[in-house]
């Protein structure tokens, strides 16, 4: 049960009302974790004014991918939901390759780097080792996508964080739950 009233459709501030529009015409619906946080208009706007730029420059399957490593490493099972759902039906990644994701592993070597890296700032608080640096630089990544990959993987702890905190119901299909403690 959810620890704060999530506000129904309809139900938000204008300025928050304009964000859940988009999210309704990108995913078809409003997830619960977007009208939780449309309670703070100023809280989804950052969320949304950090994910629009990041989906420039990088992809989405590379997006996703570091998300299901950084929700798996904080034992976030809306956020694993929510990122598989996305992962299978819009960003088309196999199965296989979602479980992968979740481990902090890809199949496509660049993309390992990446979701590797986004793991490593999680269970090190962002102290990356020289080698775990150096692999995200070796692998082709540059300079401004690793600042990007720390703001997605800040960002994705931002919502691993309200949704383990509040208790958000899962609105998506369940998967399994995340092994972290």
């Amino acid at each position: 049960m959810s620890r704060i009233a999530i506000p129904g459709l309809g139900e938000s501030s204008a300025e928050s009302q304009m964000i859940l529009d988009q999210i309704k015409k990108t995913l078809g619906f409003v997830p619960n974790h977007y009208r939780l946080m449309s309670i703070s208009p100023n809280a989804l706007s950052g969320w949304a004014g950090l994910m629009a730029p990041a989906s420039k420059t990088l992809d989405l399957k590379t997006r996703e991918g570091m998300a299901l490593a950084v929700s798996e490493a904080n034992g976030c099972d809306y956020c694993l939901a929510a990122h598989s759902f996305v992962s299978a039906n819009l960003a088309k990644i196999p199965l296989e390759e979602i479980a992968l994701n979740r481990q902090g592993r890809s199949g496509d070597p660049k993309r390992q780097a990446a979701v590797a890296f986004a793991k490593a700032l999680i269970e090190t608080r962002g102290k990356v080792s020289d080698a775990q640096f150096a692999a995200v630089k070796d692998a082709g990544w540059t300079d401004a996508n690793i600042v990007e990959m720390i703001a997605l993987t800040a960002q994705f702890l931002l919502t691993n964080f309200m949704n383990n905190a509040v208790q958000t119901p899962i609105d998506f299909p369940e998967v399994i739950p995340a092994k972290a403690s």
